[in-house]
Order: C-alpha cells, then sequence, then structure tokens
C-alpha cells in the first residue's frame, strides 16, 4: 500500500509520473531496440523526468527520479569509473539508466551491469541508434499533459466534495462521489482497521470486504496493484484512513484522490456532518438496519460484518432489541461484560445489539447478564430487553433480530403493568404479541372502536388507564387501586362508570376477554 502525507498539512499535488516500464514501450524507444541487462524487478519505478548527461559525476546534478540517458563516452576503458558512476545514480535515487550502444560501447559493459544489478537500478541499452532528444520531447510532453489532467481532476475533485459538504451531505454521500472518481471500491477504517464505511460497486466490495483483515493488516502492498490509502486526522492525531482498493490509474494520479479525499473526510466529520452519531455508529446502524429490514439478503452483508470486527466463524448470535436504553450506555456494558458484538439505534427509540458468542457459552445466560447490567446502568425500571434464541446460521439473523424488535414493541406501552422477566422472549408476550401483529388489519381495527366506542369517543384517557391496568392485573381490584393511588370505594365507582359507558359486565370472562382484546389492539395501533 502506499501511504499518502497527512490531509490536513498544505501540499501539492504528486506529480503524475510515467513507470520506467511504460517509458520503455513507448514507439519512438522501440526504434531503438531496447534491452533490460539489469534492475528488470524495478521496472515500475516512477519517471520523473529525463535528463541527457555524460559527465562521470552526474549523481550530484539529480534530484531523484530520473531516468538518465547517456552513450558513456567519458566512461570508456575506466571500469573503476563505470561502476561509480552506476553507484552515484543509485545514491541520487535515479529511475533508471539507459545507455545507446555504439563507439564507446558496442556491447552492454559488464561492469555497469553487474554494479546496476547490485544497486536494483534499471539498466536498458539501446542497439540501434537513437536520437535521444526525440526522447527527451515525447516523455516531457507526456508527463506535462498528466500533471496537467491530474491538477484539473484534482480540483474537480476537491469542488465536487466541498460542494457536497456545504450542503451538508452525509458521509456515504460524499464516498459515492469519491468512487465515481477512482473507478474502485473506497474503504474508510479506524485505527483498529475496522470498516466504518463503503463505498462502489457492491460485488466489487464485497470481494474485498471478503478478505479485508489480512488486507488491512499487512505491512505493505504493491503499488502496481493500485492498493493506495490517506491518513485521516489532524493537529497530530490519527483516527483512521480511506483506501482506494485496486485502483487502476497511475501511481500518482491516486495519491493525489486519496488525498483529495482525505481532506475532505476529515473537514466532513470536523463539521460533524448532518448526523448526531459518529462514523462508528453510523457504520453498525447501517448493518443493522439492513438486516432487520431485510432488503439485503443477509449473506451478502457477512463481509461487512466481518470487516466491522463482528466474529463470525463457527459463532452463536442473539438478536437482542432494547427499549429505553442508549447505544453508549450498551456499547459499555458489552465492554465491562468482555462480549463481542454490534450495537445499533433503530426508529422509535428502541436500539438493536447483535451478540456474537462461542457456541459453547451459554447464550441464555449470557444474555440475562446482560439484561441485567443494563437494567443497573440505566437505572430504569421499565428498561425493556427483548431477545430471539439464539442463531447458529447467519442468515436466520435478520428473522431473529425482526423477532426481538417485535416482542420489544409488544410490551413497550404495558411494561409497567406486567412482571417481565430479565430477558423477554416470544413465549412471554402471549395475547399482545398476536395482537400486535395483527394490528393493522382493517376488521381488528373495527372490532376495537366498536369494543371500546363508549370510552373513545368521550376521550377519557383516565378511564381507559385504570381499565387498561385492571385488565392486565387479572381484574385485580386491590392491585389496580394500589397502581393508580385511589381508594377501593374510589376504583369501584370508576369501574362502574367505564361498564355503563362500555355497556358491559367486567365480571363476565367473556365480555372482559373482548374489552381486554379490543384495548390491546387500540394501544397497539396508537403506538
Amino acid at each position: 500500500m502506499v501511504t499518502t502525507s497527512g490531509p490536513l498539512e498544505p501540499s501539492q499535488p504528486s506529480e503524475p509520473a510515467l513507470s520506467v516500464r511504460q517509458v520503455l514501450t513507448l514507439e519512438r524507444v522501440l526504434a531503438g531496440e531496447p534491452e533490460v541487462v539489469a534492475g528488470a524487478g524495478q521496472l515500475d519505478r516512477p519517471v520523473r523526468w529525463v535528463h541527457v548527461a555524460e559527465a562521470p559525476d552526474v549523481g550530484v546534478m539529480l534530484s531523484g527520479g530520473e531516468m538518465v540517458l547517456t552513450t558513456g563516452v567519458l566512461l570508456a576503458g575506466d571500469e573503476d569509473k563505470q561502476a561509480e558512476y552506476i553507484r552515484s545514480l543509485h545514491r541520487a535515487e535515479a529511475a533508471a539508466v539507459v545507455l545507446g550502444l555504439g563507439r564507446a560501447f558496442p556491447a552492454p559493459p559488464d561492469v555497469m551491469r553487474r554494479a546496476a544489478e547490485r544497486c536494483g537500478l534499471p539498466m536498458v541499452v539501446l542497439h540501434r541508434p537513437f536520437p535521444f532528444a526525440e526522447l527527451t520531447e515525447e516523455v516531457q510532453c507526456r508527463l506535462v499533459r498528466r500533471k496537467f489532467a491530474a491538477v484539473s481532476l484534482s480540483e474537480s475533485v476537491r469542488t465536487a466534495l466541498t460542494g457536497l459538504i456545504t450542503a451538508g451531505a452525509p458521509l456515504q454521500r460524499l464516498l459515492d462521489e469519491i468512487a465515481s472518481h477512482s473507478a474502485c471500491p473506497v474503504v474508510v477504517t479506524n485505527l483498529a482497521h475496522r470498516v466504518l464505511a463503503t463505498a462502489g460497486e457492491r460485488s466489487a466490495v464485497d470481494d474485498v470486504l471478503r478478505d479485508w483483515e489480512r488486507i488491512a493488516r499487512q505491512a505493505g502492498g504493491n503499488e502496481g496493484d493500485g492498493w493506495i490509502r490517506a491518513e485521516l486526522g489532524g493537529r497530530g492525531e490519527r483516527w483512521g484512513q480511506i483506501t482506494l482498493c485496486g485502483y487502476r490509474g497511475d501511481t500518482a494520479t491516486g495519491r493525489l484522490l486519496a488525498d483529495r479525499a482525505a481532506e475532505a473526510l476529515v473537514l466532513h466529520r470536523m463539521l460533524g456532518g448532518t448526523s448526531a452519531y459518529t462514523w462508528e455508529e453510523q457504520s453498525a446502524q447501517s448493518l443493522l438496519t439492513d438486516l432487520v429490514s431485510g432488503v439485503v439478503p443477509a449473506r451478502q452483508l457477512l463481509p461487512r460484518a466481518r470487516a466491522a470486527g463482528l466474529p463470525v466463524n463457527r459463532r452463536a448470535f442473539v438478536p437482542l432489541v432494547v427499549r429505553h436504553g442508549d447505544a453508549a450506555r450498551l456499547e459499555r456494558v458489552l465492554r465491562l461484560l468482555g462480549l463481542s458484538g454490534i450495537v445499533a439505534e433503530l426508529a422509535d427509540g428502541a436500539t438493536a445489539v447483535l451478540l456474537s458468542l462461542a457456541r459453547d457459552q451459554d447464550a441464555a445466560v449470557l444474555a440475562a447478564n446482560f439484561a441485567g447490567r443494563v437494567r443497573t446502568e440505566s437505572g430504569e425500571a421499565r428498561t425493556i430487553v427483548a431477545a430471539a434464541d439464539a442463531r447458529t446460521a447467519w442468515d436466520d439473523v435478520p428473522a431473529g433480530l425482526r423477532e426481538a424488535q417485535h416482542v420489544a414493541d409488544a410490551v413497550a406501552d404495558s411494561s409497567a403493568a406486567l412482571d417481565l422477566p430479565a430477558v423477554v422472549r416470544l413465549k412471554d408476550v402471549h395475547l399482545r404479541g398476536l395482537i400486535r401483529l395483527l394490528r393493522d388489519d382493517p376488521q381488528v381495527q373495527s372490532f376495537a372502536e366498536r369494543e371500546l366506542d363508549g370510552l373513545l369517543c368521550a376521550a377519557d384517557e383516565d378511564m381507559l388507564s385504570v381499565l387498561r391496568t385492571y385488565l392486565a392485573t387479572g381484574r385485580n381490584k386491590s392491585r389496580t387501586a394500589q397502581l393508580h393511588h385511589v381508594s377501593r370505594p374510589a376504583l369501584y365507582r370508576r369501574l362502574e362508570a367505564i361498564q355503563t359507558r362500555l355497556g358491559v359486565d367486567l365480571d363476565d370472562f367473556e365480555q372482559a376477554a373482548s374489552v381486554h382484546i379490543a384495548l390491546l389492539a387500540h394501544d397497539a395501533q396508537q403506538s
């Protein structure tokens, strides 16, 4: 991989360069019948400039990256000068040396060839007479054109990204723009190599993420493969990096794109974007939302989960949904208990948690420990922790998350009146869970309106509250009076009024059950 300079430091765009290999394929060069006699493994070195020089001490005139053209006329007959000539080019970090064969050297000189091989300096000989001026002109023109194109691209990218930031675009929109310019997958990670966001063609991104841990942690990479990264950070502190994965253009342009992208991402983070969440939270939220919705097949989300740091091989997954528990607190509980998992806020005040456990661990016990610690940390009795049974197959996780969400929703509005276990499961919601599933059915809605008409018309929330508690406690008058802080005679009067308005006898089991079902349906529709 190529690491670029920090994005917040003032810098000029990197100069686009031709590689030695590319120069040797130019039509004018091919006319000279070039032959690589040393340093064949270094032909991807960038050529920043072409320099014609016959002086033996040419190294002092170079600044690095030059392809030096020579006939060697001043080196003929002196092997020490020949070896030192090559060593001086190596010290000056020249890109390559091209020797035109002729009167001075009718054949490649062994001393220069061996010295170049030892130094790793590409050495090329031209077997046919060749006007160096033509090569110099050709390469310099191509370099100037590349530099102009690169500067134009740099400004185009910077303008587009700045416009998006000014308009308050989210992180994903910026990354999509970067991916469209680079035409390759783009990955943003934190310092632990956890993937925070991606952009690019979905199948190409998935191919990259599938082996991300090995890719991210390798010490280096081949520039020719286009793995280019730029650090994210400022004021002396790094907090992530952006990687262009398999960029197909020249390396210098790839570096430039990565730098412009890093500048934009740092600015976006400094300004806070349009979201109240960190990039880590947005990444988890995106993954869990996609799992819950089922819009993206679970199998396609597996590389994202693995790249986000969730253990997925030979694991058991416990889907949880917590009501009245914020994501930061839940993440803290995970760390305190040493559990692996991801956390994300969903809609309607619910927070999803996906635990990843070793298959020999007791999922039920660990889920109960987690729930107990969450309640202790939150200090709220109304905190609800709903769960589905552990899933050993990743493809079953979305259904588990939806089940946990359904359970949490089913008890959310009446948890204070119910004796709930530490972890609520589908078997604990009984009739309430069924009604929740049927709440949008028109016939169920009509039934609820008809049964409760006497109270709904009067919009008497106090009467509805008393009725709700009375039925939820199994028609226990003492418990209902206690929960509503009224005397029993006062409660009796309210119950009489409720029965009169509804035209029912609540002592009759069937009529009470009918009203109870209607009230559950009404509450489910309202929530």
